[in-house]
């Protein structure tokens, strides 16, 4: 054999040995994903700043009704092209493929290094907060939540370093104690009043409080904007698609199934809110963020505000374990494209995860908490906010503008890649993804509106992007 057949032979002996990422996942776990990449924070801080912006129970409900639906279109879209293209990355691919690199680099660009770090930074101080209540009487110093937030994110990317079926069995195990305690927010009023209890209030459902604005398309849209971030990760199986068994079947099951199971407990659970807790009660701004804990402890007393207190700390600890689950396959796909550092792209040859990836994305957490807290208490337009609300309200804009382009791809993929196989194929076409973007640009231009300097803060991260994407472009030729 010739030095350059035996070069090859090592070269493809090499290749073959090269770890890949392991089909773990099946139907269970993956709509666990799903439901526990979405159920965090949202369904128990948001209801009451929604009542003070709507004011309106009929409205309310409406547009939970509206952001499900939303959810539902874009859940047609990607499960085309999940099952198209079933690699790890999710959108990240959607968009390399519809439009280029350069799209596909931003959105991977800001996922990292903001969107899912952000996410876990808001997630962990909303866990840290129940955890003050849960623990009543124990009040925890600024220092001393910062120190909580931060150990969780640490404990939660390890988990997910040591393997995705850890992360998965983490997720499966969460998503089924979190999604029991929406169930029981959403029954348990009603059971007591078939129990005999008098409760429920329906006279709640008709009362109305003046909102905070007086158009109702704005109104529409600060309840959209509060809605989606309950919603928000609904696509959250797409990046571990490559990991997913039978990805034609189990993939389109997961979203559905998953999405599905999420508008029945969001209505279930808002109703049961304004069965028992006024509408006027719920817009005090010391009630808005605690409206679960105010209608458990009436209807059960302390005990039971503890209890729920305890079960929102499951619902986070969740969503947390979800963006650390997910969020670094996008860093590992830019990476083993070479469009980014490539060391985000290896496997670990042990536990078979992209566990630098995940070390980076969980240490980006804990700096946004920190710049974060001290924007918070030191710079005068944020003061108002809390670090939970300036990140979410960044990360609901950014997220928007890139869900909006990868459904787009659906449109864009089938002029430009007719022939690829598509083992499903978006129902209602073309009209699903088109009434989707244009309900997205709406909302987008309403959320500029309200909050224009956290759009901005994502806008401008979104162009940095842009210089460093040609560098890494560049840089192989240099070399």
């Amino acid at each position: 054999m010739s030095d350059e057949s035996a070069a090859n032979s090592q070269a493809d002996s090499t290749a073959i040995k090269a770890p890949s990422l392991r089909r773990a996942l099946g139907p269970f776990m993956a709509i666990a994903i799903v439901v526990g990449n979405v159920i965090g924070s949202g369904i128990f801080a948001k209801p009451g700043r929604i009542a003070f912006e709507a004011g309106r129970f009929d409205l309310i409900m409406g547009v939970w009704i509206v952001g499900g639906v939303l959810c539902l279109l874009g859940a047609l879209c990607f499960a085309e092209l999940a099952t198209m293209l079933p690699h790890a990355g999710g959108l990240y691919v959607y968009l390399r493929e519809a439009y280029g690199k350069l799209t596909a680099f931003l959105f991977g660009w800001q996922e990292f290094l903001f969107n899912r770090p952000a996410s876990t930074a808001a997630l962990s101080m909303i866990f840290v907060g129940s955890l003050d209540i849960a623990l009543k009487g124990v009040e925890f110093s600024l220092f001393e939540t910062l120190a909580l937030a931060i150990t969780l994110q640490v404990l939660a990317a390890g988990i997910n370093v040591v393997g995705v079926l850890w992360g998965g069995i983490v997720q499966a195990a969460t998503t089924l104690i979190k999604s029991s305690f929406v169930a029981f927010v959403a029954v348990v009023p009603f059971a007591l009043e078939l129990g005999g209890r008098d409760v429920v209030e329906t006279s709640n459902f008709a009362a109305t409080i003046t909102p905070a604005t007086d158009s109702l398309a704005t109104q529409i849209a600060a309840v959209l904007l509060a809605v989606m971030w309950a919603y928000n990760g609904w696509h959250g199986i797409a990046p571990v698609a490559e990991e997913i068994r039978n990805p034609q079947r189990n993939i389109p099951i997961a979203l559905f199934g998953g999405i599905g199971l999420l508008i029945l407990l969001y209505l279930g659970a808002n109703l049961a809110y304004h069965a028992v807790v006024p509408m006027s009660e719920m817009a005090v701004p010391k009630n808005q963020e605690h409206v679960a804990e105010l209608m458990v402890t009436r209807l059960l007393g302390e005990w039971g505000g503890k209890l729920m207190a305890t079960g929102v700390m499951v619902s986070t600890l969740g969503a947390i374990n979800s963006n650390l689950l997910l969020g670094p396959r996008v860093p590992f796909a830019m990476g083993r494209d070479k469009v980014f550092f490539p060391i985000l792209g290896e496997v670990h040859a042990t536990f078979r995860t992209p566990a630098i990836a995940i070390l980076i994305q969980g240490s980006l957490g804990v700096v946004l908490v920190l710049v974060s807290a001290v924007l918070v208490e030191n710079v005068e337009y944020f003061q108002k906010k809390s670090i939970f609300s300036l990140l979410t309200d960044c990360i609901i804009f950014v997220s928007s503008i890139f869900y909006a382009l990868s459904v787009g791809a659906v449109l864009v993929l089938r002029r430009k890649q007719p022939e690829k196989t598509r083992p499903y194929r978006t129902l209602g076409y073309p009209v699903t993804p088109i009434l989707y973007i244009a309900v997205y640009t709406w909302f987008l231009f309403y959320v500029f509106r309200g909050n224009p300097m956290e759009a901005l803060i994502g806008l401008g991260m979104i162009a940095v992007g842009v210089p460093v994407f040609w560098y890494f472009r560049e840089k192989p030729r240099s070399s």
